[in-house]
């Protein structure tokens, strides 16, 4: 690639209904990733920015799921097919100064940046040079043709295929991915028609102008290599994730990351797991998640976003977002952590706790049955059973702040903005709405009271 300066062109404009969804196809998930953001991943370390995307159905969504390629969208308005996708795109392929361009369809999420690489490396010298591939189902991908000498004649899509137009099916497919030499493919993109099946313009059709204007052609055979495969239907996409599920998990494996049952571990693309970690089955972590080194997560938990650090132990089914999970900490089993909690060296969060947007200084424990929300808790403070920060007054949140080594009795309801303060105590069953003071106790209820009942005995 040294030799040549390349822009990448993404052909994502397309609605995929085979996939049977509202979503646009490059939109559809891959390990809770959208499938364009892998080609995006394996197209950066070759092409830094100098990516352009062709997005056409559903374009605000694709726009929105990636803001920061905003100015790098070309928006094809009438999807007329991928060769007049191409001709949209043209006029700021040639504004980038690039010598060649690298097209490439969106819906290829396995694509490698090894492929890529190949293909930029050993056909620059070409005119337009395509990947193929040879997969036990061609299923509905356009066929290579090839003449009794074996040179590549054109490509045809399955739709158009005619055995006795086009010969036999050799099971070598195109992959989507192209190299084109802008200077001499240029006159090409005016010449593509529409008089086929799908009465679209293909882009595929360059081939066989190519070969009759006498330009180099070459053919890039990958076997069956299944990184390359296009996503065409749910049970595609399945297959997809479930390749990039395993290889991750079997990286992380060999790196030294203990996970058991690991057919059953979904892990993100965007997760970094240090070696030493520990991981039990049905657990699912997608995101920037971080796991260190000596952490261990439960079975059928599930963590976005979230870091846990060296020593926490996160039991089984915990619900985990966005969240900090302190060296020494013990979550759960069914505890809920969501966005903007922070568990401190050593604190406790129990069964049936749920955490918002607070932070659980060293120490502190909320075993069980408490909702904490826009709280601040002090080490070593005990959230007593059913406790609850009433943070919302229908319009505004405010905050609870709770001193360190204040005890707060079952079944207690402080009412924002409230303080309880170092060491204090609450009694059980309060509704604490005054500030309790440092070393103090408050309790606040009704007054019991006792009814001398007389029954009557039965006849």
């Amino acid at each position: 690639m040294s030799e040549m300066s390349t822009t990448a062109v993404v052909l994502a404009a397309g609605k995929g209904t085979r996939m049977h969804s509202a979503k646009p196809k490059v939109l559809q998930t891959i390990l809770n990733e959208p499938m364009l953001y892998y080609v995006y991943a394996a197209l950066a370390p070759l092409f830094r920015e100098n990516i352009l995307t062709v997005i056409g159905h559903g374009a605000e969504m694709v726009e929105s799921a990636f803001p920061e390629k905003k100015d790098s969208f070309v928006i094809q308005e009438e999807q007329l097919g991928t060769g007049h996708a191409l001709q949209v795109a043209w006029d700021a392929v040639k504004k980038n100064g690039a010598t060649h361009c690298l097209v490439i369809n969106g819906d290829t999420p396995l694509v490698t940046v090894e492929a890529l690489d190949r293909l930029t490396s050993v056909t620059g010298c070409c005119d337009l040079a395509f990947m193929t591939i040879t997969p036990k189902d061609v299923g509905t991908f356009g066929r290579v043709v090839r003449d009794e000498d074996r040179r590549i004649t054109s490509i045809v899509e399955a739709k158009d295929f005619d055995m006795n137009i086009h010969g036999p099916i050799t099971g070598e497919v195109n992959a989507g991915i192209y190299l084109l030499k802008i200077e001499t493919i240029e006159p090409l993109l005016d010449a593509l028609k529409n008089e086929n099946a799908s009465g679209e313009y293909y882009i595929t059709d360059l081939v066989a102008l190519a070969v009759e204007r006498g330009l180099s052609v070459d053919g890039v055979q990958c076997g069956d290599d299944i990184s390359l495969m296009g996503i065409n239907s749910p049970r595609e996409l399945v297959v997809a994730e479930n390749t990039l599920r395993r290889q991750t998990v079997d990286e992380l494996i060999d790196a030294g990351v203990l996970i058991h049952n690991p057919d059953t571990v979904t892990i993100g693309p965007g997760v970094t797991v240090e070696p030493g970690a520990e991981i039990f089955g049905h657990c699912e972590i997608y995101g920037a998640s971080y796991v260190k080194a000596g952490a261990r997560l439960g079975s059928y938990t599930y963590i976005t976003d979230s870091t846990f650090e060296t020593g926490c132990n996160v039991k089984q089914f915990c619900h985990i977002e966005g969240a900090g999970v302190g060296p020494d900490c013990v979550v759960g089993p069914y505890a809920r952590l969501r966005p903007g909690a922070v568990l401190k060296r050593g604190a406790r969060v129990g069964n049936f706790v749920e955490i918002k947007k607070a932070v659980l200084g060293e120490g502190a424990k909320a075993s069980h049955l408490t909702y904490l929300g826009d709280a601040d808790v002090g080490a070593g403070a005990n959230i007593g059973a059913g406790t609850i920060t009433c943070n919302y007054d229908g319009k505004n949140k405010f905050t609870t702040v709770i001193g360190e080594g204040a005890f707060i009795g079952s079944n207690t309801a402080l009412v924002a903005p409230v303080s309880v303060g170092r060491d204090a105590l609450v009694g059980a069953g309060s509704t604490i709405t005054k500030d309790v003071p440092e070393a103090g106790g408050a309790i606040a209820r009704g007054k019991q009271i006792n009814i001398n009942r007389r029954l009557k005995k039965s006849d």
